[in-house]
């Protein structure tokens, strides 16, 4: 994070907390103060009601609940707020990442919009499993630094109903083109960098979003089997003197085949204090061949050509002097540079700073905790928690450590951890603006008359997909547009 003054951080930060306000219009004050509950409160949130019991919340625990299942939150002028407020640059560039992190609810049998969620264990991939719940897809901009911090800029539920590439896609457009109407990126300024681990398609992304400043860096699997660029026309003739037609792709490049590896156009090698030294060798225009049209059923005509960079990433060793495979990235860029090369997969190792604000929004800010059965419930306590992670990072240049004494001091010049920050952002909350108006006061209603009980049952939910796409044209043209 940038060092920045005190006064300056205060006012940033109320600011923050004045919009937020104005992004809630029914029942405002008990949102803001379920935020404010949130942060100031000692221990790791484990349900909402708790919440309550605080000093900073002032309200019973039936507005909490209420705010949650009946409250209003204008989610498209919230997600102008974040990208508004200052963001962290990796070598004076964005770089952006996107991650889908589970909320479980195994148990939530009336829930809907359920769906089954990869649960990796802690014995391997055979542990591996999956529990039912709502997966979220977060955008987060990245720091060039290594912390646990991250600035959230926008999350989505998956639906049963949704494709997990379109809305990705969608996802990050909405949030590149809101960084440029913020004037976050302007022309001149390098392309934004979003990177991405396995289990997404870069190639696909890259084609969809090429149309904004964007370059796609995606970690492929090690059995991937791309293609070489076509031969140009003097290589073409010589192979085929007889003529024909030329041909669109080059010879087969298969990732774990070293035999099938031209030679690199790119060689890189750097010293690096936490994986020893960095090889990395480049191959440009390599791309995949698209034969089939299950994932490209919206597009007529011919299958693109998507172009782009392969990098294969070799350390030395891992964190614990463990035995590294190599990675296997690619970039959306053509033509790139060496320095290109080496700003590609050391932004793709900060990617996994999110892992970390997953945890810290899981174990202490307690997203995924409460027993909501709605998702739109979930949906705003999700956004909820975002905000108050973004009023962490702010706060945390202003905030002092307060550490108990068995825990390490932290290392002078380095932000303090999520947790430390919370831990004493109540003492810089009273310099703060508070929007919220003061509390009435009120009593209880009547609930449900006693011998009376609740007749009527809950509707039980399935869980998974709802809709299936289209494999085929001819099946596409009969059941209609998607």
């Amino acid at each position: 994070m940038q060092p920045v003054g005190g006064r300056e951080v205060l006012a940033e930060l109320s600011r923050f907390r004045t919009g937020l306000y104005g992004c809630l219009s029914r029942r405002a004050d008990a949102f803001f103060k379920l935020t404010d509950a949130l942060l100031c409160s000692d221990a790791p949130a484990r349900t909402p009601v708790e919440l309550s019991l605080t000093a900073e919340h002032r309200r019973g625990h039936g507005s909490l609940y209420a705010a949650l299942n009946q409250g209003r939150l204008d989610v498209e002028r919230l997600r102008d707020l974040l990208v508004s407020l200052p963001l962290p640059r990796f070598g004076g560039r964005i770089v952006l990442t996107v991650d889908v992190s589970p909320w479980l609810r195994s148990d939530a049998a009336c829930s809907p919009g359920r769906l089954f969620c990869l649960v990796h264990g802690r014995a391997g991939r055979a542990s591996d499993h999956v529990v039912p719940g709502w997966p979220y897809s977060f955008v987060a901009a990245l720091t060039a630094d290594r912390t646990s911090w991250t600035q959230i800029l926008d999350a989505v539920r998956l639906g049963p109903a949704d494709d997990a590439a379109l809305v990705t896609a969608a996802q990050l457009r909405q949030v590149v083109e809101r960084l440029v109407a913020a004037g976050q990126w302007k022309d001149g300024d390098a392309d934004i960098m979003v990177v991405m681990d396995a289990g997404y398609d870069p190639m696909r992304l890259a084609h969809v979003l090429a149309d904004l400043p964007v370059e796609v860096v995606g970690r492929l699997r090690s059995d991937r089997v791309l293609r070489g660029p076509a031969p140009t026309w003097a290589q073409y003739a010589a192979a085929y003197p007889a003529g024909g037609r030329p041909p669109k792709h080059g010879a087969r490049f298969k990732l774990a085949d070293p035999d099938t590896w031209p030679e690199p156009g790119l060689t890189t090698s750097n010293d690096t204090a936490r994986y020893g030294k960095a090889e990395a060798r480049a191959w440009d225009r390599i791309h995949p061949f698209l034969t089939h049209r299950s994932a490209w059923i919206g597009d007529d005509g011919e299958l693109p050509l998507i172009e782009g960079t392969l990098i294969r990433l070799k350390v030395d060793h891992l964190p614990g002097d463990r035995q590294a495979p190599p990675v296997w990235l690619w970039s959306s860029q053509t033509g790139a540079t060496a320095e290109d090369v080496d700003f590609a997969w050391s932004s793709y190792l900060r990617r996994f700073d999110l892992e970390h604000t997953f945890r810290f929004l899981k174990q202490t800010l307690g997203w995924g905790r409460p027993r909501l059965r709605s998702p739109e419930a979930a949906d705003r306590w999700t956004w909820l928690v975002v905000a108050a992670h973004t009023q962490l990072r702010l706060a945390a240049p202003h905030t002092t450590d307060q550490r108990r004494p068995w825990e390490k001091a932290s290392r002078p010049g380095r932000p303090l951890a999520p947790a430390r920050v919370r831990r004493g952002f109540r003492n810089i909350r009273p310099h703060l603006a508070s929007p919220a108006r003061a509390p009435k006061p009120s009593r209880p209603g009547p609930g449900r008359p006693p011998g009376l009980p609740n007749r009527t049952k809950a509707t039980r939910c399935d869980v998974g997909k709802t809709a299936r796409r289209p494999a085929t044209l001819i099946e596409r043209d009969r059941t209609g547009p998607e």
